[in-house]
């Protein structure tokens, strides 16, 4: 309670004598399990308190709080906010701290836990996940992506009843698909939607569904195959960034070791970030990748270089944890692994700060374009970078400039 004694007196008394007050024990517990920094823990309470004397002020319990009543508090309350001056009005402290209290409410079972589609719809979710994992060999994210949107189309035709797509018309998909580029209007979102509902309808199709309609209202954004480079660094490039690695702040190990599994392995960053201590064979000098986006086990060799980037971090930055992955948070809340987002972060601000406008994928680019550039056939590219189609590995085809030479026409009129 130390750092409950620390708050100003005003936000105590909201805090203690508040609807939240039988929650601050496990609310702490929640924070300290975490290993959360001392002024983290104070800010967290700074925003329950002023929570707690909004849902006073609005007579409201904590059985009533969701994710909508706390937006509603973010969205209308927090603008035009006239408590005493000691509240917190820090926006992205507040979403943070009353995301901890949502989950403290939920593991105390004061309101319901998250549920997503449920009856037919879930039902109908499920048959399709078994068929895009054993029919068409999805990766986990791919189905999860394509769950997400096709669920959303669902629950806005068929919420509370009995799935019909027979019923489904092409006014219905165009008008799902408005909704959707309303809400995040880009041209990678765009694609992701095409290409989620087709699949689906081609699904259903093979269940006996007439689609043709369905089908034809869906247009891809314009996006030509092969039609770009690849976006690979150049050698001062890459030797300019691993120099900022090494001088970095802040854990220049991990951030090395990161870029060098990028770099050296073409590893994908989800690949990286679920990487663990015992995939590592340092006798025989290999790493084992196991569920990748092929779907399959592989075993790489371990450069040099990538192995001692390893075992520095290891060695002298990998924080104390029993967890079996080898890159965990190290910052609140510990003993945790890293997430996917996490490890493309860190990797992408360290090609901002070196002065590089490439995102983390382009160091996975970088490593075909050197394959290539040593003599390396499109073959020996796919199966280094675990391509499932060699269609995916051509594009690298543009850099073999000695070979498109041999292959070149004469330019018209010109001498023979």
């Amino acid at each position: 309670m130390d750092s409950i004694r620390s708050l100003h007196p005003m936000a105590k008394t909201w805090l203690l004598d508040g609807p939240l007050s039988p929650y601050v024990d496990a609310f702490e517990a929640l924070l300290e399990r975490g290993r959360y920094a001392e002024g983290t823990v104070a800010t967290d309470l700074r925003a329950l308190a002023h929570f707690a004397h909004w849902m006073t002020r609005c007579r409201l319990t904590a059985d009533q709080i969701d994710e909508a009543l706390v937006q509603q508090f973010l969205d209308s309350h927090l603008p035009r906010c006239d408590c005493h001056a000691t509240a917190l009005r820090t926006h992205g402290d507040l979403r943070a701290s009353l995301a901890h209290l949502l989950a403290v409410l939920r593991e105390q079972h004061v309101i319901l836990e998250l549920s997503g589609p449920s009856g037919p719809i879930a039902e109908e979710m499920h048959r399709y996940n078994v068929h895009m994992r054993d029919a068409r060999g999805l990766g986990v994210g791919t189905r999860a992506g394509r769950l997400a949107i096709v669920g959303r189309l669902l629950l806005c035709k068929f919420a509370g009843k009995a799935i019909a797509i027979g019923e489904l018309q092409p006014e219905d998909v165009r008008g799902f698909i408005a909704t959707e580029l309303t809400r995040v209007n880009s041209v990678s979102h765009a694609s992701a939607l095409a290409a989620a509902l087709r699949a689906y309808f081609r699904y259903r199709a093979t269940c006996g569904d007439a689609m043709h309609a369905l089908l034809g209202v869906i247009s891809s954004p314009a996006r030509w195959s092969l039609a770009s480079l690849p976006r690979a660094l150049t050698t001062e490039e890459v030797q300019r960034l691993l120099t900022h690695c090494a001088q970095a702040r802040s854990t220049p190990l991990r951030l090395l070791a990161m870029v060098h599994l990028a770099l050296d392995l073409g590893l994908r960053v989800g690949e990286i970030a679920k990487l663990k201590m015992d995939d590592f064979d340092w006798r025989a000098g290999t790493v084992t990748l196991k569920g990748t986006k092929s779907l399959r086990q592989d075993v790489l060799p371990l450069p040099a270089a990538t192995g001692q980037a390893l075992a520095a971090y290891v060695m002298h930055e990998r924080p104390v944890t029993t967890l079996p992955f080898l890159f965990v948070r190290r910052m609140a809340p510990h003993d945790s692994p890293v997430g996917v987002d996490a490890v493309s972060s860190a990797i992408g601000r360290a090609l901002r700060h070196a002065g590089i406008a490439r995102s983390s994928h382009s160091l996975r680019h970088t490593l075909a374009c050197r394959l290539v550039n040593k003599g390396s056939s499109i073959k020996e590219v796919a199966d280094v970078l675990r391509h499932r189609s060699m269609n995916t590995s051509l594009i690298y085809a543009k850099l073999d400039l000695q070979a498109l030479a041999e292959v070149a026409l004469p330019w018209p009129g010109s001498a023979a």
